[in-house]
């Protein structure tokens, strides 16, 4: 039996792409989600989509069926890596997963608390032909995470203050991904993944400002005052904490890097973040009064 690739995060920004570029490239994919309905109104029948959840072991046996090599993302909400996320490794690994392309974060060598450093290291100890995957924010937070403040306010509230970040696009990891799930050279190796420039916010305001047609404005928050406006927009605490911390990081230089890794692995430069925001701009545009 043909052996296959799997995505779990299937309906995520980056798995979605993920799943897309192994498509292109002929393979055969199943993706895993909590909901694997939303997985098929995405890709139909190209995908198999399977019901996966972690710390649910009962969804574990048809997900990791015949799977080779496997793309592992995060959920965002889990912290608890012990309990959820290596249960979940095992069990692939048991079932005879052999390479293992993890969604980390650039820095992570310099962020031993956090959940991804955790992955990593348990990864190597296992002796999984793992990639690493370290990247820089997504270019696609601003579409999601951020959309209705530039959408509807005008604004971006961010508490970054005159730090640069190198933002990548998620179209980029995909493709990365796809690479070394799919290419031999890339076992037990640690990627950085950057766009090709660092911009502070006011520099990606004003980029938004020349692409809507609209004056976009940088706000640069503090802390305590973009927490305060999470929990005022219904956001949970811990939820306003860890991003305030993010991006507490990013004004120490963590984001700031560029590295040349996308264009030596894809053979071409990074999607650019103004490239980004022609690609994207009707989700910005403000809806017709009668609508």
């Amino acid at each position: 039996m043909a052996k296959k690739i799997l995505v779990s995060g299937a309906t995520g920004n980056v798995g979605q792409e993920v799943i897309r570029a192994l498509l292109a490239a002929g393979v055969e994919v199943r993706g895993a989600d909590v909901d694997p309905q939303q997985i098929q109104q995405i890709f139909g029948g190209e995908v198999k989509a399977e019901r996966f959840l972690f710390g649910d072991a009962r969804t574990y046996p048809a997900v990791f069926r015949d799977v080779e090599a496997m793309f592992l993302m995060r959920p965002p909400q889990i912290t608890d890596i012990r309990r959820y996320i290596l249960p979940a490794l095992d069990a692939a690994i048991h079932a005879g997963v052999k390479r293992v392309s993890f969604l980390s974060l650039i820095g992570i060598e310099n962020n031993t608390q956090v959940p991804h450093y955790q992955v990593e290291q348990y990864l190597k100890m296992k002796g999984v032909e793992y990639t690493f995957l370290r990247c820089s924010f997504f270019m696609q937070n601003l579409n999601t995470t951020h959309l209705a403040e530039i959408r509807d306010r005008d604004e971006i509230f961010i508490p970054a203050g005159k730090s640069r970040t190198a933002f990548i696009d998620v179209r980029d990891i995909g493709a990365v991904a796809a690479l070394t799930l799919t290419q031999p050279g890339h076992a037990r190796r640690a990627y950085d993944l950057t766009g090709a420039e660092a911009l502070d916010y006011w520099q990606v305001a004003r980029l938004f400002s020349q692409s809507l047609d609209r004056p976009i404005k940088y706000r640069n928050p503090n802390g305590p005052q973009y927490v305060l406006r999470q929990l005022r927009e219904g956001k949970g605490l811990l939820y306003a904490l860890i991003t305030a911390w993010l991006y507490a990081s990013t004004r120490s230089g963590m984001a700031e890097q560029v590295t040349g890794e996308v264009a030596r692995l894809l053979g071409r430069e990074p999607i650019s973040l103004r490239q980004y925001v022609q690609d994207y701009i009707p989700v910005w545009q403000k809806p017709a009064a009668n609508d």
